[in-house]
């Protein structure tokens, strides 16, 4: 069961990471809104769920960074002959970094923009018994100390369904 998670982590990865993915959805925005947004790495995509804190002392962050992990599975059996039918949650969590506060709000919600607008670009069946419907929450957490000098977090839920054999 847990490969589950971790294909939907991959897909989730490589939408995210390819040529028509977030660089795409963030050059359209930064041209839109008339700012500068620095492209994310795909080294800089990550898909583990580490904290901000241990993440900045186990290797050197470059920002933005993109978190993907698995937060939650449910098993609802909706069909029921399946190993596996319900729903995946998973969390992107985006980390934006600079040395001031002026403009870390902006620059985080415009990064979480380009995540959303992927994720709408990318509805339906995903394959491998993943389909995505459109559904995502996000919620902002504070401006902390960390990376360039402020660091803030935004936490994306996406939720898939799922049918296994």
């Amino acid at each position: 069961m847990l490969s589950i998670a971790g294909s939907a982590t991959s897909k989730l990865q490589e939408l995210l990471t390819s040529s028509t993915g977030l660089n795409a959805s963030l050059a359209a925005l930064a041209q839109s809104e008339n700012t500068t947004l620095l492209p994310v790495s795909a080294t800089n995509v990550f898909t583990d769920n580490v904290s901000s804190d241990i993440a900045e002392k186990s290797v050197e962050p470059k920002y933005p960074a993109i978190y993907i992990y698995c937060d939650k599975m449910t098993n609802a059996l909706t069909e029921k002959f399946r190993s596996f039918s319900g729903t995946i949650e998973m969390i992107i969590d985006v980390r934006v970094s600079q040395d001031r506060l002026d403009g870390i709000d902006q620059k985080s919600q415009l990064y979480t923009a380009g995540v959303t607008q992927t994720l709408g670009q990318n509805r339906g069946d995903w394959g491998g018994g993943l389909f995505y419907a459109g559904r995502y929450e996000i919620s902002f957490g504070p401006v902390k100390h960390g990376g360039s000098n402020f660091i803030k977090s935004a936490k994306i839920a996406v939720q898939l369904n799922a049918s296994i054999d």
